[in-house]
């Protein structure tokens, strides 16, 4: 497949909107913005999370690696500073063995249901770790799941496989729930091609 990346920005929103749109909302109608809302903030938007979603991206306060197959996305990987998705999931184990917050987190995949196994999760990290290195660098760290030692579907991993990130360099630092675990790696400032 000739995938390609782009950032999520105002001129990708539409085939981002599409993608969700195609997908009911994606988790129940979750538009990939609860990392960003702090508690009590869902109550306040529910039900216009798309608004909301939009809005960030359109002030420049969300980023994601989309990946296209032409025209269409066929995928994500949502990233950005901490203070931008400030909700993880098991956050009061991970507050527990907190020694200093990271610069960036990758917080959540979404990959279209007819296009799963084609290997876009592994694209979309590496191009939104290549945006971060154009965004300045920093630590990344990242909560993915580990089921290598079960047959599941990972479709419901919104956060990613243990494997992945390992395949990426990403080094285990602490488990944080049952199979959840935080990773992280450094990644280099980088310049922009012209």
């Amino acid at each position: 497949m000739a995938f390609r990346s782009e950032p999520l920005s105002p001129k990708t929103w539409p085939a981002f909107a599409r993608l969700v749109e195609k997908h009911n909302g994606i988790f129940g109608g979750c538009w990939c913005i609860s990392f960003h809302l702090r508690p009590g903030e869902n109550k306040e938007w529910a039900g216009r999370y798309r608004e909301l979603k939009e809005a960030y991206v359109r002030e420049g306060r969300a980023h994601a690696a989309l990946v296209f197959d032409g025209a269409a996305a066929v995928g994500w990987c949502q990233f950005g500073p901490t203070g931008e998705l400030p909700n993880i999931r098991s956050s009061k184990e991970y507050e527990k063995g907190l020694a200093k917050l990271p610069d960036w987190r990758i917080t959540c995949f979404f990959i279209d249901r007819e296009r799963r196994g084609e290997g876009v999760a592994s694209l979309a990290l590496r191009e939104a770790l290549r945006y971060i290195g154009e965004l300045g660098g920093g630590v990344v760290e990242a909560y993915p799941e580990d089921y290598t030692d079960e047959r599941t579907s990972c479709s419901f991993l919104c956060s990613g496989t243990l494997g992945m990130f390992e395949k990426a360099g990403f080094k285990k630092d602490r488990k944080i729930a049952l199979r959840r675990w935080v990773v992280s790696k450094r990644v280099r400032a980088r310049t922009q091609p012209s």
